[in-house]
């Protein structure tokens, strides 16, 4: 099985809920983008960047969140902190999957 695309996002979830998280929302489209998974961690809303790759043949998974993607991610919190009306404390955290001969998975809690 490959964790590319869809499959990626939700091994990501599994992986989320198997540690306490609470998804809130998956693909979360705003006129600025889309966030892959908001999520709640105690009384932190996170938000979820997942990258998912073959290989490492061009680089680890999360070498793709570039601080374009970065930046497009916080504009994003703040729209939803908005539309929410609440200010919780935000965490940016990205889970990198590789499915190689053997899938893995590396969370980065606090990524940026």
């Amino acid at each position: 099985m490959k964790a590319l695309g869809p499959e990626g996002e939700e091994a990501a979830v599994k992986y989320l809920k198997a540690r306490g998280f609470k998804i809130l929302h998956r693909n979360y489209k705003t006129p600025l983008g889309e966030a892959d998974i908001v999520a709640l961690d105690k009384d932190t809303t996170v938000f979820v960047e997942v990258k998912a790759r073959s290989s490492s043949r061009f680089g680890e998974p999360f070498e793709a969140v570039d601080s374009r993607k970065q930046e497009r991610l916080r504009r994003i919190a703040l729209f939803y902190q908005k539309r929410a009306g609440a200010e919780s404390a935000i965490r940016f955290d990205v889970i990198s999957i590789k499915d190689g001969s053997e899938r893995t998975i590396d969370h980065i809690e606090g990524a940026f």
